[in-house]
């Protein structure tokens, strides 16, 4: 249960933000439901998820590989939730999220993906970035895909740590 009572869609302030996040996403996802206590923050996050989920060149199934993992490593069941349904529509198989959350990555996994799982795991786990890790991801993507790539990592970072900080999970009853 979440550590605060979801908001209420139906506040004037939040009602046009609202009608924006149905018409993009379709419905109000818990996450969005907790982030419209503050409207110019939750504007402020659709914004740049949307940036990072639909206007970037990065492939869908390297994005969702990366929210995967980010989501096991962080023990973020809501966000796994969320997307394991996007990364198999993505390309992913189930056997490789299955490998995203106990390993061993090496049996599923080809080296470009492996390096982005190595720089995932570097910049959730450790923060820094030692410079081969950084090499070997940089040796498949050109400077336009590493920037969205690691703001992808950072941001799916964000989002895991606003989940689990709030206790917002998948069944949590909402409006």
């Amino acid at each position: 249960m979440a550590r605060l009572d979801y908001a209420d869609l139906h506040h004037d302030e939040v009602r046009p933000l609202v009608e924006r996040i149905v018409a993009e996403r379709g419905s109000v996802l818990h996450l969005y439901q907790m982030l419209l206590h503050s409207a110019p923050v939750a504007q402020g996050w659709l914004n740049h998820l949307t940036g990072i989920r639909q206007q970037t060149v990065l492939p869908g199934d390297i994005r969702e590989m990366v929210i995967m993992r980010i989501a096991y490593l962080n023990r973020a069941p809501y966000e796994a939730d969320q997307h394991a349904p996007i990364a198999l529509a993505q390309g992913l198989s189930q056997g490789q999220l299955d490998a995203l959350r106990a390993g061993p990555l090496d049996k599923v996994f080809n080296a470009r993906d492996q390096a982005v799982l190595a720089y995932t795991d570097a910049m959730t786990l450790d923060v820094q970035v030692a410079d081969d890790i950084f090499a070997a991801v940089k040796g498949y993507f050109d400077a336009r895909e590493l920037v969205e790539l690691t703001a992808t990592i950072a941001t799916y970072n964000m989002v895991s740590r606003f989940l689990e900080a709030l206790h917002i999970h998948s069944d949590d009853a909402r409006d």
